[in-house]
């Protein structure tokens, strides 16, 4: 192959060289690729209702009307059977309200579209299961005298676990002196949570604040191992505020509410 390009015009052997880059570059734009794109996705108040239904519904103890709101937010990625190709892949990498993934990391591998939707689904109810015990514990409450019922259509997965229970903390105990956890305002945040309270990391959480900005929150709950994720696409007025806890976030809230700016950490 080298002793006869070397007696080629040098043109012609430069434009036969090119021609299985070329073509590699073709096939890598039509061919589809392991990715999925997310952006942006829809936020629900926790403290208000879906599809005419209350999202926290609390018997057993008195529960006080809320004011102000908690958005719980989500990213909306391209489903698990979608084909990507080197276009799409491209045009959404320069965009910043646009997110590049793996597809391993956004859905289990081998499994089919119904069966990762029913996946997501057992994430959240087991999600719901630990906000409402990590609340109920939070506020020294039983949880065989007190019934917690979470609904909320159309959205799986863990990461809306933190919100939940501080929903729940706010209808039952407010800001614990008679105000409101929110302090009128409207909230936003992301974040696992377990029964013993601890908040976990989620992803997506640059594409989670665009999603609260849009949607009038003034100050955002993020895990504080994503503060720097968070930082990275931070709306212009969007407050971010780091939790490792459950106490940590109802602590940070309560300081807010009250104007002590100096007890509130910041990303």
């Amino acid at each position: 192959m080298l002793s006869r390009l070397a007696g080629l015009p040098r043109t012609r052997a430069l434009a036969l060289c090119a021609l299985p880059v070329a073509a590699l570059f073709a096939v890598a734009g039509l061919a589809p690729l392991p990715y999925a794109i997310a952006q942006p996705g829809t936020t629900a108040d926790v403290l208000g209702k879906d599809q005419g239904r209350e999202v926290i519904t609390v018997s057993g103890v008195p529960v006080r009307p809320t004011q102000g709101r908690m958005l719980m937010t989500t990213i909306l990625a391209t489903g698990p059977s979608t084909s990507l190709d080197l276009a799409d892949v491209a045009d959404a990498w320069f965009r910043t309200d646009r997110a590049v993934l793996p597809k391993s990391s956004v859905y289990p591998s081998g499994k089919s579209d119904e069966e990762i939707e029913q996946h997501n689904l057992g994430q959240m109810k087991e999600s719901q299961d630990a906000a409402t015990l990590a609340a109920l514990g939070y506020l020294k409450l039983d949880p065989k005298k007190v019934k917690v019922t979470l609904h909320l259509a159309d959205v799986g997965g863990p990461s809306a676990g933190l919100l939940f229970s501080l929903g729940i903390v706010d209808k039952i105990d407010g800001d614990g002196d008679g105000g409101e956890l929110t302090g009128g305002r409207t909230i936003a945040g992301t974040g696992t949570i377990e029964p013993d309270g601890t908040v976990g990391a989620v992803g997506g959480v640059s594409l989670k604040t665009q999603a609260a900005a849009r949607d009038g929150a003034t100050v955002f709950l993020v895990p504080k191992a994503e503060c720097s994720d968070a930082q990275a696409e931070q709306p212009e007025g969007l407050r971010l505020i780091p939790v490792t806890t459950l106490n940590d976030a109802v602590s940070s809230l309560r300081a807010l509410e009250q104007g002590q700016e100096s007890q509130v950490p910041s990303c």
